[in-house]
């Protein structure tokens, strides 16, 4: 099961990691979750060895997803989130963006959903300037919050 850490204590936890293990890095706001994320997480995970989360605050889920979210505050997801066998680590993040999270963390991978094409990935030309790699992993069709949403309706 994964930790939840400040961004300096995940630094510091992956210093000693770096190098050794392949490191893999995704984001999102995983406000409610469902099979989609958790077969995005597994696949993920798949890519390396260590799986880092950066989770959007609930003040960046706000201005990304409007005034009704999120559904469940940050440390609640993040605690959920944590608990996942795939999760390495999950460290919140306030920025729209993981750009400056993806600059510090400096992942060997860094991984996005299928609805995302790698050069739309935010942080994707710092990754692949690097070395990096930059996947778009599977998309689950039909699954998402926004329908969990309307469902519950």
């Amino acid at each position: 099961m994964g930790k939840v850490l400040r961004v300096s204590d995940l630094l510091s936890s992956l210093e000693s990691l770096r190098g050794k293990k392949k490191i893999v890095f995704t984001n999102g706001c995983f406000d409610l979750l469902h099979v989609g994320h958790v077969r995005y997480l597994n696949q993920a995970k798949s890519c390396g060895d260590i799986l880092v989360l950066g989770l959007n605050s609930d003040a960046s889920v706000k201005v990304l997803k409007g005034p009704s979210r999120p559904i469940q505050g940050e440390n609640d997801r993040a605690e959920i989130l944590s608990n996942l066998n795939a999760i390495d680590f999950v460290v919140i993040f306030n920025e729209e963006t993981p750009l400056e999270l993806i600059k510090k963390v400096k992942p060997d991978v860094l991984v996005k959903g299928g609805d995302w094409k790698p050069e739309q990935i935010v942080g994707s030309d710092v990754v692949l300037a690097y070395g990096g790699k930059v996947e778009s992993l599977q998309f689950v069709e039909g699954k998402s919050t926004t329908n969990l949403i309307a469902k519950s309706k």
